[in-house]
């Protein structure tokens, strides 16, 4: 059976992510900087994406100021340390088709040059020459090195807590690569 691979298009792709804190939430975008697809038989069978963390931008915050302030803080090294870190990482380990255009996709997630396992599902469409993936990827940032404000590392933080785990909501749009 003959493998195709797709290229991702960072133009028609996007992640949304999503963090949440004890008296609320922020969510914003960051830009996907490369990444592929590996299609055979009709389903998919491997791929991978690079995420620019140097992007992140915040939605929810509409202050100039405080917006700037707020991504230099999720940029320094209380949380992504893009200086050092710029990219992220996501590889398929294991895609397994479930039903309907959706999967169980299994992949290693590289954040701060730190690697775990994540599971989530995701409902991909495969055409001819173009392939549209998308899945809600939950992250536990504290197994990233990312501890500040966590329940986890310091007490008594009432209402200034941040929840460990954030959302990031992937919708990546790839094209068949010659």
């Amino acid at each position: 059976m003959e493998s195709k691979n797709y290229k991702v298009d960072g133009a028609q792709s996007s992640i949304d992510w999503t963090g949440k804190k004890i008296t609320g939430a922020h969510n914003g975008t960051i830009d996907i900087a490369a990444g592929t697809f590996v299609v055979s038989g009709h389903k998919l069978r491997g791929g991978d994406f690079t995420i620019d963390v140097r992007s992140i931008r915040i939605l929810d915050v509409t202050d100039p100021d405080t917006n700037a302030q707020f991504a230099g803080h999720l940029l320094s090294d209380d949380f992504f340390s893009a200086e050092r870190f710029p990219v992220a990482n996501f590889e398929i380990i294991s895609s397994t088709y479930v039903e309907d255009d959706k999967y169980q996709i299994i992949g290693n997630l590289t954040i701060k040059a730190i690697t775990h396992p994540v599971s989530f599902l995701a409902q991909v469409n495969i055409l001819d020459d173009v392939v549209t993936a998308s899945g809600k990827i939950i992250v536990d940032r504290t197994k990233y090195d990312m501890k500040f404000r966590s329940g986890n590392f310091f007490a008594n933080l009432g209402d200034t807590l941040i929840y460990n785990e954030f959302e990031l909501d992937v919708k990546l749009t790839a094209t068949i690569s010659f």
